[in-house]
C-alpha cells in the first residue's frame, strides 16, 4: 500500500480525530493528529535552489506516541556529507530534546538549541518542523473559518509560552474543515519576522487515512523552496521502544 506524505512528520498519517469540548475543534483535532502517530515512510527531501537547480537526499521518517512522548526518527541515507541520523522527543509542555549520529560516531550527541532551526538541507525543513510541536503550546487562539483556495478551513493561532523552546515567534494553520488536515500553514521565526510558507499538494484519503503527495516550504520574499516527497509509508507501523533505541540511532 502507498501512501502521500501527511503535512510534516508528527501529522504524518491519521483518522478523523475525535473532538474535544475542552478546546477548539481544530485544536483537538489536531492534538489527536499527533497522540495517535504510529507510522514510517520514506521518499525524498528535495532542495531547488533560485537557478531551478535541486539537490535530492533520500529520507525514511518512523514516529510513535508514546505515554507523554512523541518519539520521531529521521533517517538521511543518502551518501555524502548530509548523511544523518536524528532522534527527536517531543513532549507537551516545551521538554523537546534532539539527538544526532553520524556515520563513524560511537554514540549519539544533543543537538543544540541554537542548531535546531536549520536541517539536512538547510533552513526549508529545519529538524524543528519535523514534529508539530506548536499544537501543545500555551497559546492558542481559533480564528474562525476562512477560505483557502477552494477549501473552507478552520485557523488556528499557536504562540508559545515561556517554557516552549522554539525558534518561532507565532504559528498558524490552515486546518481543512472537513478532514482537519493541516493543508497550509505559516511559521513567523522569532526576531528576523521571516515567514516560512508549508503548503500540501494532492490531499486524499485512503481507508480512513488523509494524506498529501507532498509538502513545499518556501521562505517568503525569497527564490526557491524544499520539498518533501513521500513515496512509500505504512500509517499503522506498530513500532515498539526498540525502533527509537540508542544502537538504531547509530547504526548506518
Amino acid at each position: 500500500m502507498r501512501f502521500g506524505t501527511l503535512v510534516l512528520a508528527a501529522t504524518m498519517f491519521f483518522p478523523n480525530a475525535a473532538r474535544s469540548a475542552e478546546v477548539p475543534a481544530a485544536l483537538a483535532a489536531a492534538r489527536t493528529q499527533t497522540t495517535t502517530a504510529d507510522y514510517r515512510l520514506s521518499g525524498r527531501l528535495v532542495r531547488v535552489d533560485a537557478s531551478g537547480a535541486r539537490t535530492s537526499d533520500a529520507i525514511s521518517i518512523k514516529a510513535h506516541w508514546f505515554p507523554g512522548v512523541l518519539r520521531l526518527l529521521l533517517e538521511v541515507n543518502s551518501p555524502g556529507q548530509e548523511r544523518v541520523h536524528a532522534l527527536i522527543e517531543m513532549r507537551p509542555g516545551g521538554a523537546t530534546t534532539i539527538q544526532i549520529a553520524h556515520p563513524g560516531d560511537a554514540a549519539a550527541r544533543v543537538l543544540p538549541f541554537d542548531q535546531w532551526r536549520t536541517g539536512p538541507l538547510g533552513a526549508g525543513f529545519s529538524y524543528e518542523d519535523f514534529v508539530e510541536s506548536y499544537y501543545f503550546w500555551t497559546g492558542q487562539k481559533d480564528m474562525g473559518t476562512v477560505q483557502f483556495g477552494a477549501r473552507m478551513c478552520e485557523l488556528l493561532q499557536s504562540t508559545p509560552g515561556a517554557e516552549d523552546r522554539t525558534h518561532y515567534a507565532e504559528v498558524k494553520s490552515w486546518l481543512d474543515a472537513t478532514s482537519s488536515f493541516p493543508v497550509y500553514v505559516e511559521k513567523t521565526l522569532k526576531g528576523q519576522g521571516t515567514v516560512k510558507e508549508f503548503t500540501s499538494y494532492g490531499l486524499r484519503r485512503t481507508e480512513g487515512v488523509w494524506s498529501a503527495s507532498q509538502v513545499e516550504v518556501k521562505l517568503r520574499g525569497q527564490s526557491g523552496s524544499t520539498l518533501l516527497i513521500i513515496e512509500h509509508g505504512t500509517p499503522r507501523a506498530h513500532l515498539g521502544s526498540k525502533d527509537f533505541s540508542s544502537e538504531q540511532l547509530t547504526h548506518f
